[in-house]
């Protein structure tokens, strides 16, 4: 059927795709910032469960789908390059908080850890790729831990939470994570219809996820470019458009910690992408069946992601351009990527 379309109906496809993420992504930020008042999760917690999973609905469906029709690249590279942009994402929302730079003002414990819990679980990809290529069921063992690495996170990142071994230093600049006044149309509203709601557009950003797949795949034999490319620059782009609306628009409303919390949270549910990739991989283990230059993304993800957990701790007040220097780092490492995978292509 997809072989029927014309390549400008393909590409209108993904178009239409991305605005009903895009549209979705817009509601469930407000959405989330209410829901983390009334469960009392917080928003840097809720920014990881909520938002985190939510946004990254959309992504997961693409490693999925990819993974089933065969294109192992393009399903890895899709969740790791996703958290590769993402991550830039945080530069560019510390570019629109013109108060003080993101990472200090959002000062937060819980997306600390968080942080440190994504650089583990990035490291466990290499762990997969040099141990030898044992599978139970066509299923890598670390693909079986990672999940369970991410839910010990999170209630570890509760206790974090309710009882914090130290805490950041409040300033002036400092925004603390404190209940809002919600809208009177939400407060007509039951919590359990909220969360229906919630539901409802995390299925449509599911069912966009599947179009995304399917017409990427089509698109990446048509245009003769590798999964690879097309994973990290289009697709991950794509599916991550939620996470950079959700951020901004944390940030509109004051919810700074929801911001950060949503970024890294959406990252750290994006490594589950690969443990869902690799179940529904069925010709073995997909870290062994990826490309060498799908790790170069990693590699890439990691340094990213040290580079904010190192503003979130050192928390410089303000750097270059009145932003953080963390994020003109984040911008140069992405940039200088996105360029070294345009030459490799080349």
């Amino acid at each position: 059927m997809l072989e029927d379309l014309s390549t400008a109906a393909l590409v209108g496809a993904l178009g239409v795709a991305a605005a009903v993420v895009f549209a979705a992504g817009v509601k469930i930020t407000r959405l989330a910032d209410v829901l983390a008042d009334r469960t009392g999760l917080g928003e840097a917690l809720a920014g990881a469960v909520l938002l985190g999973a939510a946004t990254s609905l959309s992504g997961v469906v693409v490693s999925i789908v990819s993974a089933i029709e065969g294109r192992p690249s393009l399903a890895f590279s899709n969740s790791i390059g996703g958290i590769a942009a993402q991550t830039a994402f945080l530069a560019i929302a510390d570019l629109t908080y013109r108060k003080a730079n993101l990472e200090h003002a959002a000062a937060e414990l819980a997306n600390i850890f968080q942080a440190l819990v994504l650089v583990v679980l990035l490291a466990l990809p290499f762990l997969a790729f040099t141990l030898p290529e044992a599978t139970l069921w066509a299923v890598h063992p670390v693909s079986l831990v990672i999940p369970a690495l991410y839910v010990g996170s999170l209630i570890a990142s509760r206790a974090v939470r309710e009882a914090p071994m130290w805490r950041a230093v409040s300033t002036a600049e400092t925004r603390d994570d404190a209940p809002e006044d919600e809208s009177a149309a939400t407060r007509r509203q039951s919590t359990a219809r909220l969360v229906a709601v919630f539901l409802g557009l995390m299925a449509a950003m599911g069912a966009a996820g599947w179009a995304i797949a399917v017409s990427a795949g089509e698109l990446s034999g048509r245009l003769g470019v590798s999964e690879t490319l097309l994973g990290v620059l289009a697709t991950a782009v794509i599916t991550s458009l939620p996470e950079l609306v959700t951020t901004l628009i944390a940030i509109r409303r004051g919810a700074l910690q929801l911001a950060v919390g949503g970024i890294i949270g959406g990252n750290t549910f994006d490594t589950l992408f690969l443990s869902a990739a690799d179940v529904a991989y069925r010709d073995g283990s997909l870290y062994h069946a990826v490309q060498l230059q799908d790790y170069f993304w990693v590699v890439t993800a990691l340094l990213m992601t040290c580079v904010v957990t190192g503003g979130l701790i050192v928390r410089e007040r303000e750097g270059p351009g009145r932003i953080g220097l963390e994020s003109v780092t984040l911008l140069t490492l992405y940039a200088g990527a996105v360029a070294a995978q345009v030459l490799l292509e080349g």
